[in-house]
């Protein structure tokens, strides 16, 4: 019996359809079934009960799947292990990324990262949706915020500041708002999720919390659209600092209102299962960390944050 065979099984159970989970796997429906009637005549067995328009687990499947599940996890950790003890890096990289970060940060440090170990190789996943990591396919996934699935396993890459910021040439032609107040005058720039556009925005300062719906009349889903809306002096925008790291840094977009902060969030590295923690993911995870560390050490250095984002 191929430990293939049994992969196919598993997708077959999580997508009851040997169709999708052909396509999952960059098969042939055809190869699949084949596989599936491999696996059930060396069982004796049938592992599903199939009609015109469902398939689903026969009790022996129901009894099957979960030892096969255990032992197929088993056999990848003990891969796993091995290779990390002789310090092999290798295999794919299937990462979700979100639109802005990904794109103009994470990838170019992929490549690097690929450069450096060839047996690497990547598919990615850019979106700024919510991963699902059986629909989408992706085995890892850089996220902002923490997981908030328990069942989930992640590393934390380091703590990100939002930052209120804008050309100064809007500034220049608008004002420079000082207070949460003065921004009902000016143009938001927004992020869209699911058709909520994000207009009511947060600051806080020592003496409270304030809450501001603002004006505005540019709103995506793409995060990195909203970034390029910024540089091109549309409006304010409130962005993550390593989203906006590179304007920031070559002063194509100045911080605004430094007294009164946004909601800050954090970056995480999120994994589905212990089983797509491998050395290459490790890697990984360190490179992240020490990239973002550089840049935050960079805008600290130029007082764009202040030191206690290493806390």
């Amino acid at each position: 019996m191929l430990l293939e065979d049994l992969y196919l099984v598993l997708k077959v159970a999580e997508f009851r359809s040997i169709t999708a989970a052909a396509e999952s796997l960059d098969m042939r429906t055809a190869t699949a079934s084949a596989a599936l009637k491999r696996v059930e005549a060396s069982l004796g067995v049938d592992l599903f009960i199939r009609t015109t328009r469902h398939l689903r687990l026969s009790s022996a499947g129901e009894r099957y799947l979960p030892h096969c599940q255990q032992a197929l996890q088993t056999l990848t950790l003990a891969k796993q292990n091995v290779k990390g003890d002789l310090d092999i890096i290798d295999g794919e990289l299937r990462i979700g990324l979100s639109s802005d970060l990904g794109r103009n940060l994470v990838l170019p440090w992929l490549s690097e990262l690929m450069e450096n170990y060839p047996e690497i190789s990547l598919r990615a996943n850019i979106s700024d949706s919510n991963i699902d990591f059986y629909r989408d396919s992706v085995d890892l996934a850089l996220r902002y915020g923490s997981p908030s699935d328990a069942s989930m396993y992640g590393f934390k890459i380091c703590n990100v500041p939002r930052i209120l910021c804008a050309t100064q040439a809007y500034l220049d032609e608008y004002g420079v708002p000082e207070h949460p107040h003065d921004l009902a005058s000016h143009n938001g720039l927004f992020y869209q999720l699911k058709d909520i556009i994000k207009d009511v925005w947060v600051f806080s300062d020592t003496k409270g919390e304030y809450k501001i719906k603002m004006n505005g009349r540019h709103a995506s889903n793409d995060g990195d659209l909203v970034r390029r809306w910024c540089i091109d002096s549309k409006g304010l925008a409130v962005k993550s600092c390593l989203d906006m790291s590179t304007e920031l840094l070559t002063d194509q977009v100045v911080p605004v209102m430094g007294n009164y902060t946004p909601t800050p969030t954090e970056l995480w590295l999120i994994f589905p299962s212990r089983q797509s923690i491998t050395p290459a993911a490790r890697l990984l995870r360190d490179t992240l960390k020490q990239k973002c560390h550089d840049i935050l050490t960079m805008m600290v250095k130029k007082k764009i944050l202040p030191p206690s984002v290493f806390d």
